[in-house]
Protein backbone atom coordinates (compact mmCIF):
# COMPACT_ATOMS: atom_id res chain seq x y z
CA UNK A 1 0.00 0.00 0.00
CA UNK A 2 1.47 3.63 -0.94
CA UNK A 3 1.62 6.01 2.07
CA UNK A 4 0.11 9.25 0.93
CA UNK A 5 0.21 11.53 4.01
CA UNK A 6 -0.75 14.91 2.45
CA UNK A 7 -3.98 16.03 -0.07
CA UNK A 8 -5.79 18.55 -1.40
CA UNK A 9 -9.16 18.13 -2.97
CA UNK A 10 -12.22 20.31 -3.68
CA UNK A 11 -15.95 20.41 -2.01
CA UNK A 12 -19.31 21.79 -3.27
CA UNK A 13 -21.74 21.32 -1.30
CA UNK A 14 -25.22 21.25 -3.41
CA UNK A 15 -27.19 23.89 -4.58
CA UNK A 16 -30.53 24.91 -2.89
CA UNK A 17 -33.66 24.41 -4.53
CA UNK A 18 -35.89 27.43 -6.84
CA UNK A 19 -38.96 28.06 -5.46
CA UNK A 20 -41.85 27.77 -7.54
CA UNK A 21 -44.71 30.28 -9.00
CA UNK A 22 -47.96 28.55 -8.88
CA UNK A 23 -51.38 29.33 -8.15
CA UNK A 24 -54.51 27.10 -6.70
CA UNK A 25 -56.88 26.05 -10.00
CA UNK A 26 -59.50 23.82 -8.80
CA UNK A 27 -63.11 24.14 -9.74
CA UNK A 28 -64.37 25.10 -6.67
CA UNK A 29 -61.93 27.44 -4.84
CA UNK A 30 -62.55 30.95 -6.47
CA UNK A 31 -59.22 33.08 -6.40
CA UNK A 32 -57.50 29.63 -4.49
CA UNK A 33 -54.30 32.38 -4.60
CA UNK A 34 -50.52 31.55 -4.71
CA UNK A 35 -49.43 27.84 -4.11
CA UNK A 36 -45.74 28.05 -5.38
CA UNK A 37 -43.56 25.83 -2.96
CA UNK A 38 -40.21 26.36 -1.43
CA UNK A 39 -36.85 24.62 -2.68
CA UNK A 40 -35.35 22.02 -0.85
CA UNK A 41 -31.87 22.91 0.84
CA UNK A 42 -28.57 21.40 -0.95
CA UNK A 43 -26.78 18.47 0.52
CA UNK A 44 -23.96 19.31 2.81
CA UNK A 45 -20.35 17.74 2.48
CA UNK A 46 -18.86 15.91 5.96
CA UNK A 47 -15.77 15.03 6.31
CA UNK A 48 -15.75 11.30 8.81
CA UNK A 49 -12.62 9.69 10.61
CA UNK A 50 -12.32 5.59 10.32
CA UNK A 51 -9.91 3.46 11.24
CA UNK A 52 -10.22 1.41 8.36
CA UNK A 53 -8.11 4.05 6.36
CA UNK A 54 -4.47 4.43 6.90
CA UNK A 55 -3.24 6.57 4.33
CA UNK A 56 -4.76 9.77 1.85
CA UNK A 57 -4.31 7.42 -1.11
CA UNK A 58 -7.66 7.53 -2.42
CA UNK A 59 -7.53 11.02 -2.86
CA UNK A 60 -4.91 10.83 -5.34
CA UNK A 61 -7.14 9.75 -8.03
CA UNK A 62 -10.37 11.30 -6.85
CA UNK A 63 -10.40 14.92 -6.08
CA UNK A 64 -13.51 16.66 -6.75
CA UNK A 65 -16.74 15.75 -4.03
CA UNK A 66 -20.34 17.05 -4.78
CA UNK A 67 -23.28 16.87 -2.53
CA UNK A 68 -26.65 16.52 -4.32
CA UNK A 69 -28.20 19.91 -5.24
CA UNK A 70 -31.78 20.06 -3.93
CA UNK A 71 -34.89 19.80 -6.10
CA UNK A 72 -37.16 22.81 -6.86
CA UNK A 73 -40.36 23.83 -5.29
CA UNK A 74 -43.70 22.10 -6.05
CA UNK A 75 -47.23 23.23 -6.20
CA UNK A 76 -49.69 22.85 -3.96
CA UNK A 77 -47.06 24.47 -1.83
CA UNK A 78 -45.04 21.37 -1.55
CA UNK A 79 -41.61 21.83 -0.77
CA UNK A 80 -38.66 20.03 -3.10
CA UNK A 81 -37.00 17.35 -2.03
CA UNK A 82 -33.42 18.06 0.08
CA UNK A 83 -30.36 16.72 -1.64
CA UNK A 84 -28.57 14.13 -0.50
CA UNK A 85 -25.20 14.94 1.75
CA UNK A 86 -21.38 13.73 0.71
CA UNK A 87 -19.67 12.13 3.12
CA UNK A 88 -16.02 11.32 3.22
CA UNK A 89 -14.18 8.78 5.04
CA UNK A 90 -10.86 10.13 6.13
CA UNK A 91 -7.93 8.47 8.31
CA UNK A 92 -8.21 9.19 12.09
CA UNK A 93 -5.39 11.57 13.05
CA UNK A 94 -6.50 13.60 9.39
CA UNK A 95 -6.26 17.73 9.97
CA UNK A 96 -8.47 19.68 7.45
CA UNK A 97 -7.05 23.15 6.24
CA UNK A 98 -8.89 26.04 4.23
CA UNK A 99 -6.17 25.70 1.76
CA UNK A 100 -7.12 29.25 0.95
CA UNK A 101 -6.69 31.13 4.41
CA UNK A 102 -4.49 28.24 5.70
CA UNK A 103 -6.73 27.90 8.64
CA UNK A 104 -7.57 24.72 10.47
CA UNK A 105 -11.17 23.48 10.25
CA UNK A 106 -10.83 20.44 11.92
CA UNK A 107 -8.53 18.08 13.78
CA UNK A 108 -10.19 14.26 12.97
CA UNK A 109 -8.76 12.03 15.87
CA UNK A 110 -11.07 9.68 17.04
CA UNK A 111 -13.21 7.33 14.61
CA UNK A 112 -16.69 8.73 14.28
CA UNK A 113 -15.61 12.33 14.68
CA UNK A 114 -17.21 14.09 11.95
CA UNK A 115 -17.23 17.27 10.65
CA UNK A 116 -19.11 19.94 7.83
CA UNK A 117 -16.78 21.29 5.68
CA UNK A 118 -18.94 22.86 3.40
CA UNK A 119 -23.00 23.78 4.25
CA UNK A 120 -25.83 23.17 1.57
CA UNK A 121 -27.57 26.16 0.35
CA UNK A 122 -31.08 27.15 1.34
CA UNK A 123 -34.06 26.45 -0.98
CA UNK A 124 -35.84 29.60 -2.34
CA UNK A 125 -38.87 30.33 -1.46
CA UNK A 126 -42.22 29.93 -3.17
CA UNK A 127 -44.45 32.59 -4.36
CA UNK A 128 -46.90 31.12 -1.25
CA UNK A 129 -44.33 32.60 1.05
CA UNK A 130 -45.09 36.72 -0.40
CA UNK A 131 -48.77 36.79 0.38
CA UNK A 132 -49.85 39.83 1.84
CA UNK A 133 -53.16 41.47 2.57
CA UNK A 134 -51.49 44.17 -0.31
CA UNK A 135 -50.16 41.47 -2.75
CA UNK A 136 -52.73 38.62 -3.19
CA UNK A 137 -51.57 37.23 -6.13
CA UNK A 138 -47.61 37.27 -5.59
CA UNK A 139 -45.96 36.18 -9.54
CA UNK A 140 -42.33 35.64 -8.32
CA UNK A 141 -40.37 33.24 -6.35
CA UNK A 142 -36.64 33.37 -5.36
CA UNK A 143 -33.62 30.84 -6.35
CA UNK A 144 -32.20 28.62 -4.75
CA UNK A 145 -28.91 29.35 -2.69
CA UNK A 146 -25.64 28.86 -3.99
CA UNK A 147 -23.82 25.48 -1.31
CA UNK A 148 -20.40 26.33 -0.43
CA UNK A 149 -17.65 25.66 -2.37
CA UNK A 150 -14.04 24.99 -0.56
CA UNK A 151 -10.30 23.93 -1.26
CA UNK A 152 -8.89 21.73 1.35
CA UNK A 153 -5.59 20.53 1.98
CA UNK A 154 -5.65 17.05 3.85
CA UNK A 155 -2.73 16.57 6.51
CA UNK A 156 -2.43 12.78 7.95
CA UNK A 157 -0.35 13.03 11.44
CA UNK A 158 -0.33 9.49 12.58
CA UNK A 159 -1.65 8.23 15.85
CA UNK A 160 0.94 6.38 18.04
CA UNK A 161 1.87 6.65 21.42
CA UNK A 162 5.66 5.82 20.94
CA UNK A 163 7.09 7.23 18.16
CA UNK A 164 11.09 5.81 17.35
CA UNK A 165 13.77 8.78 16.14
CA UNK A 166 17.09 8.90 15.42
CA UNK A 167 19.42 9.24 12.32
CA UNK A 168 19.30 7.38 9.22
CA UNK A 169 20.55 3.33 9.60
CA UNK A 170 20.41 4.19 13.50
CA UNK A 171 18.09 0.67 13.17
CA UNK A 172 14.74 2.08 13.78
CA UNK A 173 12.86 -0.49 11.85
CA UNK A 174 14.96 -2.99 12.98
CA UNK A 175 13.50 -2.17 16.64
CA UNK A 176 9.57 -2.11 15.39
CA UNK A 177 9.93 -5.22 13.58
CA UNK A 178 11.14 -6.80 16.72
CA UNK A 179 8.89 -5.62 19.15
CA UNK A 180 5.69 -6.06 16.88
CA UNK A 181 4.44 -7.50 13.96
CA UNK A 182 5.36 -4.69 11.78
CA UNK A 183 8.08 -5.90 9.17
CA UNK A 184 9.20 -2.64 7.64
CA UNK A 185 11.84 -2.90 4.82
CA UNK A 186 15.73 -3.09 6.72
CA UNK A 187 18.73 -2.86 4.44
CA UNK A 188 22.44 -1.70 5.39
CA UNK A 189 22.25 1.60 3.81
CA UNK A 190 20.93 5.01 4.80
CA UNK A 191 17.14 5.84 4.10
CA UNK A 192 15.98 2.51 3.72
CA UNK A 193 13.04 3.38 5.40
CA UNK A 194 10.75 5.99 2.83
CA UNK A 195 7.22 6.00 5.17
CA UNK A 196 6.49 5.94 8.22
CA UNK A 197 5.87 2.26 9.87
CA UNK A 198 3.54 1.50 12.86
CA UNK A 199 3.50 -1.41 14.84
CA UNK A 200 1.23 -2.64 17.72
CA UNK A 201 3.35 -3.85 20.95
CA UNK A 202 1.49 -5.75 23.62
CA UNK A 203 1.87 -4.53 26.91
CA UNK A 204 2.51 -7.14 29.63
CA UNK A 205 -1.39 -6.92 30.50
CA UNK A 206 -2.38 -7.46 26.73
CA UNK A 207 -3.17 -4.18 26.22
CA UNK A 208 -1.58 -3.03 22.89
CA UNK A 209 0.21 0.31 22.27
CA UNK A 210 0.84 1.73 19.05
CA UNK A 211 4.88 2.37 18.00
CA UNK A 212 5.61 4.72 15.18
CA UNK A 213 9.09 4.34 12.96
CA UNK A 214 9.52 7.59 11.76
CA UNK A 215 12.03 7.90 8.62
CA UNK A 216 15.26 9.18 9.29
CA UNK A 217 16.15 12.47 9.85
CA UNK A 218 19.32 14.94 9.41
CA UNK A 219 20.76 17.90 10.09
CA UNK A 220 18.22 20.28 8.54
CA UNK A 221 15.02 18.46 7.78
CA UNK A 222 13.14 21.05 9.87
CA UNK A 223 14.15 23.34 6.64
CA UNK A 224 13.19 20.36 4.08
CA UNK A 225 16.44 18.00 4.05
CA UNK A 226 16.38 14.77 3.35
CA UNK A 227 13.00 12.81 4.38
CA UNK A 228 12.89 14.31 7.77
CA UNK A 229 10.64 17.56 7.22
CA UNK A 230 7.53 15.20 5.40
CA UNK A 231 7.04 13.38 8.83
CA UNK A 232 8.44 15.50 11.39
CA UNK A 233 4.40 16.17 11.51
CA UNK A 234 4.09 12.47 12.51
CA UNK A 235 6.28 12.77 15.87
CA UNK A 236 3.59 15.76 16.92
CA UNK A 237 1.10 12.83 17.73
CA UNK A 238 3.35 10.49 19.78
CA UNK A 239 3.37 11.06 23.52
CA UNK A 240 6.87 9.44 24.10
CA UNK A 241 9.66 9.64 21.85
CA UNK A 242 12.39 6.64 21.69
CA UNK A 243 15.39 8.03 20.62
CA UNK A 244 17.64 5.59 18.91
CA UNK A 245 21.92 6.34 18.49
CA UNK A 246 23.66 3.80 16.41
CA UNK A 247 26.87 3.40 18.88
CA UNK A 248 29.18 2.18 16.16
CA UNK A 249 29.21 5.81 14.14
CA UNK A 250 32.34 7.52 14.58
CA UNK A 251 30.35 10.01 16.96
CA UNK A 252 27.60 8.98 17.94
CA UNK A 253 27.25 12.10 20.77
CA UNK A 254 27.36 14.49 17.70
CA UNK A 255 24.10 12.17 16.15
CA UNK A 256 22.36 13.08 19.40
CA UNK A 257 22.95 16.64 19.32
CA UNK A 258 21.57 16.71 15.73
CA UNK A 259 18.18 14.90 16.61
CA UNK A 260 17.42 17.33 19.30
CA UNK A 261 18.78 20.49 17.55
CA UNK A 262 16.07 19.72 14.74
CA UNK A 263 13.36 19.05 17.30
CA UNK A 264 14.13 22.48 19.08
CA UNK A 265 14.00 23.84 15.75
CA UNK A 266 10.67 22.46 14.24
CA UNK A 267 9.14 23.48 17.27
CA UNK A 268 5.65 22.43 18.07
CA UNK A 269 6.81 20.79 21.60
CA UNK A 270 8.85 18.35 20.43
CA UNK A 271 11.95 19.20 21.79
CA UNK A 272 10.27 19.46 25.22
CA UNK A 273 8.50 15.81 24.46
CA UNK A 274 9.71 12.95 27.21
CA UNK A 275 12.52 10.83 25.69
CA UNK A 276 14.09 7.46 26.33
CA UNK A 277 17.29 7.32 25.09
CA UNK A 278 19.08 3.99 23.74
CA UNK A 279 22.42 3.34 22.09
CA UNK A 280 21.77 0.82 19.65
CA UNK A 281 23.76 -2.00 17.66
CA UNK A 282 26.15 -2.62 21.26
CA UNK A 283 26.39 -6.37 19.81
CA UNK A 284 29.10 -4.70 17.33
CA UNK A 285 30.89 -3.67 19.69
CA UNK A 286 33.32 -3.85 23.25
CA UNK A 287 31.34 -2.25 25.65
CA UNK A 288 34.30 -2.96 27.54
CA UNK A 289 35.81 -0.24 25.13
CA UNK A 290 36.97 3.19 26.79
CA UNK A 291 36.22 4.82 23.92
CA UNK A 292 32.18 3.48 24.13
CA UNK A 293 32.40 3.97 28.17
CA UNK A 294 32.99 7.97 27.50
CA UNK A 295 30.44 8.05 24.87
CA UNK A 296 27.99 6.14 27.43
CA UNK A 297 28.87 8.72 30.31
CA UNK A 298 28.76 11.47 27.92
CA UNK A 299 25.66 11.28 26.28
CA UNK A 300 24.22 10.92 30.40
CA UNK A 301 25.97 14.04 31.36
CA UNK A 302 24.52 16.17 28.06
CA UNK A 303 21.26 14.76 28.35
CA UNK A 304 20.74 13.83 31.95
CA UNK A 305 18.74 10.98 31.48
CA UNK A 306 19.20 7.57 32.15
CA UNK A 307 20.95 5.83 29.19
CA UNK A 308 19.98 2.33 27.77
CA UNK A 309 22.81 -0.12 25.86
CA UNK A 310 20.19 -2.18 23.59
CA UNK A 311 20.96 -4.78 20.05
CA UNK A 312 17.59 -4.48 17.90
CA UNK A 313 18.95 -7.53 16.12
CA UNK A 314 20.16 -9.77 18.98
CA UNK A 315 17.53 -8.79 21.18
CA UNK A 316 20.10 -7.73 23.99
CA UNK A 317 18.66 -5.29 26.78
CA UNK A 318 15.20 -5.05 24.72
CA UNK A 319 13.12 -6.15 27.90
CA UNK A 320 14.89 -3.45 30.27
CA UNK A 321 13.61 -0.85 27.72
CA UNK A 322 10.10 -2.03 27.50
CA UNK A 323 10.10 -1.70 31.33
CA UNK A 324 11.16 1.56 30.49
CA UNK A 325 8.64 2.30 28.19
CA UNK A 326 5.60 1.37 30.04
CA UNK A 327 6.93 2.87 33.52
CA UNK A 328 7.08 6.18 32.01
CA UNK A 329 3.35 5.97 30.14
CA UNK A 330 2.09 4.85 33.33
CA UNK A 331 3.69 7.87 34.94
CA UNK A 332 2.57 10.67 32.22
CA UNK A 333 -1.67 8.35 32.50
CA UNK A 334 -1.11 9.18 36.32
CA UNK A 335 -0.48 12.85 35.74
CA UNK A 336 -2.77 13.50 33.07
CA UNK A 337 -5.94 11.74 35.34
CA UNK A 338 -4.44 14.00 38.10
CA UNK A 339 -4.45 17.06 36.13
CA UNK A 340 -7.95 16.17 34.87
CA UNK A 341 -9.51 15.52 38.39
CA UNK A 342 -7.80 19.07 39.40
CA UNK A 343 -9.87 20.94 36.31
CA UNK A 344 -13.06 19.17 37.35
CA UNK A 345 -12.49 20.40 41.11
CA UNK A 346 -11.65 23.83 39.96
CA UNK A 347 -15.10 23.48 37.40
Amino acid sequence: MQFIDRADIQVAAGNGGDGMVAFRREKYVPAGGPSGGTGGRGGSVFLVAVESLQTLLDFQYNRIFKAEDGKRGAPKNMTGASGDDRTIEVPCGTVVYDAETQAILADLVAPGQTVCVAKGGKGGLGNKCFLTNSNRAPDYALPGKEGEHKFLRLELKLLAEVGIIGLPNAGKSTLISALSAARPKIADYPFTTLIPNLGVVRKPSGDGTVFADIPGLISGAHEGAGLGYEFLRHIERTRLLLHLIDITDEDPIADYVTIQEELKAYGRGLAQRPQILAFNKVDAVDLEDEEIGKAIARLKEISGAPVLVISAVSRVGLDELMQQVWQKLDEMNEKEAEAHSSEVRVL
